[in-house]
């Protein structure tokens, strides 16, 4: 099968075709044909050599989301079958024809790929660090980045559990925003003082998505450093705010599943239209996704 590796850091140049076996399914496990992969951060944080998990090892394999048909299935696997219409978490190497997952969901009709592939991320990072921050029906949360991936599905899913949200994005994307159920405002200088004149009562916590130096601002905002999670700014240690690149474990599918449902019924929405490469573009895709343009996901799409 073809899939995307890279045996040394770099950049997007570092990524190339390879033909290696189509993997076998384990215990636990199904192989999907994907259709569709999709591109994050954390791909080409990896790739850069800026996010390491231990002694690195090569050839690596990128890819943690999927979306695509259940080829075959390994022993103890239930809920799903050869032929059904899935998307989850891959286990590793999702740029390919094929991947294995423990982790899938079936896919709703209605629901086309690149926006089924838009979700396992999302949706296990939102729901990790919303339940990081205790939320109470009734309190006010501040997202940072209202209008990206992760960020807006923290806002419905915040909103959904009773919580009043204000979501931060650029002058372009205010409308994005108030879409998704939360009041918009930009991020940048002065952010406190406009959070303030929204909510004079103040914000119980913040979800920092985006990065932009807002730490500073949340700290303002809550007097301290409490309450306060960060996925996206570095500076968090030094100012000691709670960061988290993980989507916690084990995935949430049963949520997953949910939301698909809620998306393909219109009550819940994507950001904006996925920007789609084919597999052979891999490098393309991950240097679209670092430039931060456009609110849509970014997906290869595989044939």
């Amino acid at each position: 099968m073809r899939a995307i590796a890279f045996d040394e850091f770099g950049g997007p140049e570092v990524l190339k075709i390879v033909d290696i076996p189509v993997p076998e399914p384990g215990a636990g496990e199904v192989r999907v044909a994907v259709r569709a992969a999709g591109v994050n951060p954390a791909d080409w944080k990896v790739r850069s050599g800026a996010l390491t998990f231990g002694e690195p090892v090569f050839p690596q394999y990128p890819g943690a989301e999927i979306a695509g048909v259940v080829d075959a299935v390994g022993p103890s696997v239930t809920g799903v079958a050869v032929g059904d219409e899935v998307f989850g978490w891959a286990r590793r190497g999702g740029y390919a024809e094929y991947a294995l997952s423990a982790a899938v969901v079936r896919k709703p009709a209605g629901l086309g790929w690149a926006d089924a592939v838009a979700l396992p991320v999302a949706v296990s990072t939102a729901d990790y660090v919303l339940k990081l921050l205790q939320l109470q029906p009734g309190e006010t949360l501040l997202i940072n980045g209202a209008a990206g991936a992760v960020g807006s599905m923290a806002v419905q899913l915040a909103v959904a559990g009773g919580v009043s949200v204000i979501g931060t994005a650029s002058q372009a994307n205010q409308d994005v925003v108030r879409a998704l159920g939360a009041t918009p405002t930009t991020y940048g200088a002065g952010l406190a003082e406009r959070v303030r004149a929204l909510t004079p009562k103040g914000v119980d916590a913040v979800f920092d998505a985006a990065g932009h130096g807002g730490l500073p601002d949340a700290i303002d905002l809550r007097g301290g450093t409490d309450r306060i999670v960060t996925i996206a700014d570095p500076a968090a240690a030094e100012l000691g705010v709670t960061f988290t690149s993980t989507g916690g474990s084990p995935r949430p599918t049963e949520l997953a599943g949910q939301v698909a449902e809620r998306l393909a019924a219109g009550e819940y929405r994507l950001p904006g239209p996925a920007r789609t490469f084919s597999l052979d573009q891999a490098p393309a895709a991950q240097q679209e996704s670092e430039t931060g343009r456009g609110p849509g996901k970014v997906v290869l799409l595989v044939s």
